[in-house]
C-alpha cells in the first residue's frame, strides 16, 4: 500500500513539473517583449493636488518596466496611499503624441482655462490601476478611464492627466463581497517633467534596458502573476 501511495505521488509530482515545463510563455503572456522580471527604468517627478490646500505638492515617481506586459508603472505614494499605475505601449504613445499636441497649443498661445474642455482635450485611455493602503494590506485593482489634457492652476497651465474614479471590477484576493472605489488623481506636469516621462516610455529605451539588464536594479513586484489585461470596453 505505501509502494502504491510512493508511486502515486510521484506520478502527481511528474505530471506537475511536465505542466509547468510546457507553459509557453508567448501565450501567458501574448504582449511580453522579453522573458525577464521587472526592472526599474528611472524616477520622474510630477505634481498633485494637495489635500485641504490651493497649492500642488511634488512627488517622486517610480518607473517599473514589466517585460512579459510590455507596460510601464507608475509607482507613488500619495496621501498615504500607494498608488501603480500602468501604461502599456500604445497608451504611451498616445501620451507622448498629446504631449507634442500640448507644445504646438502652448507655443501657439491657444491654451484656455476651462477645465471641463481641457481635461480631456488630448484624448482617453483605458488603463489599469492598483492600490494599497498599508504595506500588507489587500491590494485593489481597477480599470479606470484616463483622460490626457491640461489645466491652469492659477495662471500656469500644466500638461495633465486625470484618472477617474472607479470600482473595482473584482477582487484581486477573490473576495469579492465589499469592491472599493478608487479615488480620482490628477497628475499634473510641467513641460519639462512631461517630457521626462516620454523618455522613459520610449520602447527603445525599454528595450535598451533588457539588453543591459545585468547592470538594471531588479524590482519584485507584489506579486507579478495578478496582473490581469483590460478588455475592450467602450468609454
Amino acid at each position: 500500500m505505501k509502494k502504491l501511495y510512493a508511486a502515486i505521488v510521484a506520478a502527481a509530482l511528474l505530471f506537475l513539473v511536465l505542466s509547468c515545463a510546457g507553459v509557453d510563455p508567448a501565450k501567458k503572456y501574448p504582449n511580453m517583449v522579453a522573458d525577464a522580471d521587472p526592472i526599474s527604468a528611472g524616477t520622474i517627478e510630477a505634481e498633485f493636488d494637495r489635500l485641504f490646500s490651493s497649492k500642488l505638492n511634488k512627488l517622486t515617481i517610480e518607473t517599473i518596466f514589466y517585460p512579459r506586459y510590455n507596460a510601464v508603472c507608475l509607482e507613488f505614494r500619495h496621501e498615504l496611499i500607494r498608488y501603480r499605475q500602468y501604461w502599456d505601449e500604445n497608451n504611451r504613445i498616445s501620451f507622448a503624441q498629446a504631449l507634442e499636441r500640448y507644445k504646438a497649443d502652448y507655443d501657439a498661445r491657444t491654451l484656455i482655462d476651462r477645465y471641463r474642455k481641457t481635461r480631456a482635450a488630448y484624448g482617453k485611455v483605458k488603463g489599469r490601476a492598483e492600490w494599497e493602503t498599508f504595506k500588507f494590506s489587500q491590494t485593489h485593482l481597477v480599470f479606470p478611464v484616463i483622460e490626457i489634457g491640461y489645466r491652469f492652476r492659477g495662471e500656469t497651465p500644466f500638461f495633465a492627466t486625470l484618472m477617474r474614479s472607479t470600482k473595482e471590477e473584482n477582487s484581486m484576493n477573490g473576495d469579492s463581497s465589499n469592491l472599493s472605489e478608487s479615488q480620482q488623481i490628477n497628475m499634473y506636469f510641467t513641460r519639462a517633467q512631461a517630457e521626462d516621462l516620454v523618455k522613459l516610455f520610449d520602447q527603445a529605451y525599454l528595450m535598451g534596458l533588457l539588453n543591459n539588464i545585468g547592470s538594471q536594479p531588479q524590482y519584485l513586484p507584489p506579486d507579478t502573476d495578478t496582473y490581469k489585461e483590460y478588455g475592450d470596453e467602450q468609454f
